[in-house]
């Protein structure tokens, strides 16, 4: 069979394998094996980010021969390493479960099913929080272990929720999901209820950015239906129809900084992306959001995005909606390490989630300087209006 030239990212097939080959001339036992270092080199390739890419394959050896287990949900990237293993001729039986899961039984879609669902790093209520879902967030489903299913969010975030934070659904109920007319909340917090009345039953909570199927338009109400096909009312001035709301979206300097204001004093929650908490990436991806752009989940990897506007406290090159990124600074024996972020709103002021959601100053005869911060400064990148692989623009693209 002919070999492939090129892999993921233009990068030669040949060169990674030339890579691979000088790596396995070992002289001690306690080297990773043949098998492990083409494992690695493909999992640096297709999954370096074990947050958005699924890649857990390790290998076993017996007598010279390989056993190859583990899950991963990268097609290409399995077909990778069986190339790279026929290439180098190692020996090895493939036992590598590609997600979706079979007994899932085709429900491989989902979307989550509460104002707020949170989502975890394992299949645990006392495993970390690494994220938030919000109503009518589309998922894909990869496996259930117990009471539990692993899911990827619309920015390719990997975590476990709970059966009660997701309806699962087939391909046939997921498009209709898809396809049907939408309504989004845009009210900071509210309710909706049973009937078209404020003094009615309370269905459930809902947050900004809530996402709900629309079946009428009342009076005063929108009726809407549940991803898990429950019946409420949503008032009309808490809301909007999603293509409205979408048509609209026009973000600028300004619209940022008045989102951001509206979620002052909110507890910091770690993993938290709504008003019942956010974290200091959370907050910051709430606001471009609520202006239509889904942004990477955490600091480390919205520090990617954008272009680079300072990075030596020239803070007069800043302009409002600008994301400041504070940590460690590289250094001989340690990397760069990004572990906050805040978000420029002029008059050498950023917001920032720590704590609470506040503003804080790089002027050192403010009130509000943050020192720590002010120290910890590493730069500042401009994410508005920019074209990267991690940006979406929920006009350009059809994620709800």
């Amino acid at each position: 069979m002919k070999l492939p030239c090129i892999l993921k990212n233009g990068l030669p097939f040949f060169a990674l394998l030339a890579f691979v080959v000088l790596g396995c001339k070992t002289e001690k036992s306690t080297a990773p094996s043949k098998a492990d270092q083409v494992i690695s080199s493909v999992r640096s390739m297709y999954a370096p980010d074990k947050r958005v890419a699924l890649f857990d394959v390790q290998s076993k050896e017996n007598a010279g021969e390989y056993t190859l287990i583990g899950k991963t949900n990268m097609p290409e990237a399995l077909s990778a390493l069986r190339t790279m293993l026929d290439s180098l001729q190692i020996s090895y039986t493939d036992s590598i479960q590609t997600l979706p899961a079979d007994d899932l039984e085709g429900k491989i879609y989902g979307a989550i099913a509460l104002s707020v669902a949170n989502i975890r790093s394992n299949p645990a209520h006392s495993a970390e929080m690494v994220t938030q879902g919000t109503l009518g967030m589309p998922l894909k489903v990869y496996q259930k272990k117990g009471s539990w299913y692993q899911i990827q969010t619309p920015d390719k975030y990997l975590g476990w929720v709970d059966s009660g934070g997701v309806e699962l659904m087939d391909k046939t109920q997921f498009d209709a999901w898809q396809n049907s007319e939408k309504l989004i909340y845009t009210k900071i917090y509210g309710n909706a209820y049973t009937r078209a009345d404020e003094s009615s039953q309370i269905v459930s909570d809902l947050v900004a950015g809530n996402i709900l199927s629309l079946v009428a338009d009342t009076r005063a109400f929108y009726e809407v239906n549940y991803p898990d096909g429950k019946k409420a009312f949503v008032k009309k001035s808490e809301a909007s129809t999603y293509q409205d709301w979408k048509s609209s979206l026009a973000p600028t300097q300004e619209s940022l900084v008045e989102t951001s204001k509206t979620l002052l004093g909110v507890p910091y929650l770690w993993g938290g992306t709504s008003i019942k908490g956010v974290d200091c990436s959370g907050f910051t991806k709430t606001i471009f959001f609520m202006n239509g752009m889904i942004i990477p989940r955490d600091a480390s990897q919205q520090i990617h995005e954008g272009i680079l506007v300072d990075d030596s406290k020239d803070f007069d090159q800043l302009v409002p909606g600008d994301l400041l990124f504070f940590g460690e600074k590289a250094t001989e024996t340690s990397p760069e390490r990004v572990i906050h972020v805040g978000m420029w709103i002029g008059n050498n002021e950023f917001i920032h989630s720590a704590g609470s959601v506040h503003i804080s100053s790089v002027d050192k005869d403010s009130e509000n300087f943050d020192a720590y911060n002010y120290n910890r400064y590493l730069r500042t990148k401009r994410i508005l209006n920019q074209k990267d692989d991690g940006l979406l623009y929920l006009k350009e693209q059809d994620v709800f």
